[in-house]
């Protein structure tokens, strides 16, 4: 028998408007910070540490302006929404922080922490994508139906949850903001050495989005400007070193051919607009 699926919990306005909107000043109450515990299905991942150390001078000044949301949990809140609120508080030397509590279940607590991390751009795009399938895979719902929670389209999602294909070395230069998301699409379904290649190359250069996509592109036609250097037995050590190098630091293939008294180095190009990148990047390096 086919298992029945689990119903659609409430949407973003329903949600956002009970959780947030509505909020009852005698329901707020201050609690201890020893008292609270974060949440270990909080979608986001990482912390930024410079806008957490921003945050608590801001508390220290003005203190806590909007509550944090937790529910109870044994002998503990579990924060529900306004962890970065709740470690900038520690950080500003407060004892306790104000709180609203709410009596959810875990399902409606996960899409509130979802929700309030998008709606303030605090998520990367990969704790995005994590949170997106945690939920999927928890609650048995599919894309279309996230979508309707998180108030995104179905493409969005898709798109976003398509860069957890990539490799996690991939995953954490987005996530750390050395590649954009943008970045990310491009490179999904590139060969492991392509990918290693390209996105070196990327933060080394700090190519955008559009010049990446132009290179995989062509890498996908056959024809790539970021080559793989072949060893030959002939050349020494050193060489094959330096040929690598070149090609690293100026993105195409790069033969050294040496004789005992001389010798010449050989960069290649598909087109104009190639050759006038590497002499870009010639004459950045020398002037």
């Amino acid at each position: 028998m086919v298992s029945k699926r689990k119903a659609l919990g409430k949407g973003l306005s329903a949600l956002i408007t009970e959780e947030f909107e509505k909020i009852d000043e005698n329901a707020i109450i201050n609690i201890n910070l020893d008292d609270i515990k974060s949440n270990p299905n909080q979608p986001r991942r990482r912390f930024d540490d410079e806008k957490t150390i921003e945050l608590s001078k801001s508390i220290e000044r003005h203190g806590v302006i909007q509550p944090i949301i937790v529910k109870k949990s044994g002998d503990y809140y579990q924060i529900i929404a306004g962890e970065r609120r709740w470690r900038a508080a520690r950080m500003a030397g407060l004892s306790d922080i104000p709180s609203i509590v709410r009596d959810i279940s875990n399902r409606s607590q996960e899409e509130l922490a979802l929700i309030e991390n998008i709606q303030r751009e605090d998520l990367n795009s990969i704790d995005e994508a994590l949170a997106y399938r945690v939920i999927m895979e928890r609650y048995d719902i599919t894309q279309e139906e996230l979508s309707d929670i998180v108030g995104k389209s179905r493409v969005y999602v898709t798109n976003i949850m398509r860069l957890l294909k990539l490799p996690n070395y991939i995953q954490d230069y987005i996530a750390d903001g050395q590649l954009t998301t943008g970045h990310g699409k491009a490179l999904i379904g590139l060969g492991e050495d392509e990918l290693e290649r390209l996105s070196d190359k990327i933060i080394k250069l700090g190519l955008n989005v559009r010049e990446t996509e132009k290179i995989v592109a062509k890498i996908k036609k056959g024809s790539p400007n970021i080559p793989k250097t072949k060893k030959q037995k002939n050349k020494e050590p050193n060489i094959i070193h330096i040929e690598e190098t070149l090609t690293e630091e100026l993105g195409t293939k790069v033969d050294i051919l040496k004789s005992k008294k001389s010798g010449k180095i050989m960069l290649y190009f598909s087109n104009d607009e190639e050759l006038s990148r590497i002499l870009a990047i010639i004459s950045k390096k020398l002037f």
